[in-house]
């Protein structure tokens, strides 16, 4: 049976080895000589394209130093690798979690969000997540540090080179105040300022309407050069990364019904204009 091509956890790993090589300034070529492997076979592995060793990995570690709860981490990713899809558990404001999907958004070519309920992650403001994390009642220096998280994760769609970003959001969220008014109406205008980026496609389901695919739940597809397309799902306690050829289609079926069903961007945009203008008027 063929080895898997750049599965959720190869990739997942490959970020891993990569920000451990990084911390230590080491350089490829170096790296790879000081464990005896080729450079392009450990530039395989930092892209997910292969999948080293269990072995491998661990040589790899004790050469950088890793800290033991990060080297548990990335040793169970070695001996999972293969597998296809990946149920990711999660704590709702750990970083580890956050940080795995940022490198895979920082990798993307292309990304579709669907999101139901909130406000799409990229287009959040700093008022919007402390309001949110706030109300799950974190503590102000885990909820400061996802602020910072969050805004790192922003530079993908605000960068030189900017990702192209096509977002279906549903009406709901952006009458769900998160916060005081006055944090839901600068998240508003915020959402009025991007749509007029290039890149950035954003398009707003209105309320009501026949029963369609997002009725199950926000979904990413993020989109890469080299590599596989992979399905991104995010719940409460968990989320799941898919990868297999016929949940990819199933995903991008649902992507393009969304699409379909939503206002264009330039009606989506006045939409948002007026929740905005009925929130101010209210406060």
């Amino acid at each position: 049976m063929a080895t898997p091509f750049a599965t959720p956890r190869a990739r997942a790993l490959g970020f891993g080895l990569r920000k451990c090589r990084e911390a230590r300034n080491f350089g490829v070529r170096e790296l790879a000589r000081l464990i005896g492997v080729h450079a392009q076979e450990l530039s395989n592995w930092e892209y997910g394209k292969r999948i080293p060793k269990v072995e491998q990995v661990a040589l790899l570690m004790g050469v950088l130093v890793v800290e033991p709860g990060e080297r548990a981490r990335l040793l169970e990713l070695a001996r999972t690798a293969r597998e296809p899809s990946w149920l990711e558990k999660m704590v709702p404001g750990v970083e580890p979690i956050v940080s795995t999907y940022a490198e895979y958004e920082r990798d993307a070519t292309a990304i579709f969000a669907w999101q139901p309920l909130l406000v799409p992650g990229l287009l959040q403001t700093d008022g919007y997540v402390r309001a949110m994390f706030t109300d799950l009642g974190l503590a102000e220096v885990q909820i400061e540090k996802l602020v910072q998280v969050k805004r790192a994760r922003r530079s993908v769609i605000t960068r030189y080179d900017p990702l192209p970003y096509h977002v279906v959001v549903d009406e709901a969220a952006l009458r769900r105040c998160i916060g005081p008014p006055a944090i839901m109406l600068e998240q508003l205008r915020s959402l009025s300022a991007m749509s007029n980026r290039r890149h950035i496609r954003l398009q707003v389901l209105p309320a009501g309407g026949k029963f369609h695919p997002g009725y199950w739940g926000p979904f990413m597809i993020l989109e890469f050069a080299q590599l596989p397309p992979i399905v991104f799902v995010e719940h409460y306690r968990a989320s799941a990364y898919l990868y297999d050829e016929d949940q990819i289609a199933d995903y991008r079926s649902a992507a393009k019904t969304l699409a379909g069903l939503a206002l264009s961007e330039q009606e989506s945009c006045a939409l948002i204009g007026e929740v905005a203008a009925e929130l101010g008027g209210a406060g």
